[in-house]
Parts: structure tokens; C-alpha cells; sequence
């Protein structure tokens, strides 16, 4: 039971980054996106994923994996469009 609740949440938490990312990218609008959150987000995400893989814990690996996908590409957005 306890596994399902961790693919809710990372299907919950995954997913709200998705309308960002294809707003980002259908527009190239980033003025209101703060830099320096998304720098700090995107590598806390990556060491979220790093840590579920050094657990085995598939939940957190496939959703910092998509997630990681999703802020990486706004923060690229975010810097090439400044």
C-alpha cells in the first residue's frame, strides 16, 4: 500500500510541472520564471534522483526522472530566452 501512495504522489507531483514546461515551450516566455529557483529545483531534483537510485526506490527514480526532464528543459528555456 505504501508503494502505491509513492507512484500517487509522484504522478501528482510529476504532472504539475508539465503544464509549465509546454506553456515554456509553446510560448518561450520566461520572464515571470525565476533563474535562480529553477538552478536550485533542477539539482534538487537531481540529487532526489540520485538518492532513489542509491535506494532502489523505483517511485522516487521515475519521478525525479521526468520531473528532472521537465524543470531541466524550462531551466534551458529560461536561460536561452532570458
Amino acid at each position: 500500500m505504501i508503494h502505491f501512495v509513492g507512484f500517487i504522489a509522484a504522478i501528482l507531483t510529476t504532472a504539475a510541472f508539465v503544464p509549465q514546461a509546454l506553456k515554456t515551450i509553446k510560448t518561450k516566455d520566461t520572464a515571470s520564471i525565476s533563474l535562480w529557483m529553477y538552478v536550485i529545483f533542477t539539482a534538487g531534483v537531481l540529487c532526489w534522483l540520485i538518492y532513489g537510485i542509491g535506494i532502489a526506490n523505483v517511485p522516487i527514480i521515475l519521478a525525479n526522472l521526468v520531473t528532472l526532464a521537465l524543470a531541466a528543459t524550462i531551466l534551458l528555456f529560461k536561460i536561452k530566452y532570458k
